[in-house]
């Protein structure tokens, strides 16, 4: 049986975006993932957590793999696949600690500045992983969808 999902997911079944990371650009880039994910079978509100998630994300490879560098290239490549939408983000700059990427909050622990937009991504998105290669991060996002 062909539903309308079906329909859209072989017609956009890989995007690929790719911007430098001059923070101007990320309204272009909240808008392509957007336009993206829109008719997919997910709520509003996780629609604009992913959304939000990818922002938070580019904003950390701006800030911290390439230090406010506005002339550095992110790729933004995104998937649709039977189960759920995969989003992968790569940046050629400083990776992060490894204890940075790995790092949970307990119950009873004060959240500190910077642990916030983490946590954002996490809640956002089912699985969160960071592939740390030769020159850069991968950060590969995935939300199940039904």
């Amino acid at each position: 049986m062909l539903t309308l999902a079906s329909v859209m997911r072989s017609e956009m079944k890989k995007r690929k975006l790719e911007f430098s990371s001059h923070p101007g650009n990320l309204a272009l880039m909240r808008n392509f993932v957007r336009h993206f994910l829109d008719n997919m079978p997910i709520s509003e509100r996780d629609r604009t957590l992913m959304v939000l998630g990818v922002d938070e994300a580019c904003t950390n490879i701006i800030r911290h793999a390439y230090e406010l560098r506005d002339d550095k290239l992110i790729a933004l490549s995104l998937e649709i696949r039977d189960d759920c939408v995969r989003m992968r983000l790569r940046d050629y700059g400083m990776q992060p600690p490894v204890e940075a990427l790995h790092r949970r909050r307990r119950r009873d622990e004060v959240i500190r500045p910077g642990g916030l937009g983490l946590m954002m991504i996490r809640n956002a998105f089912d699985q969160v992983d960071y592939i740390l290669r030769r020159r850069g991060t991968e950060l590969v996002l995935t939300k199940k969808i039904v």
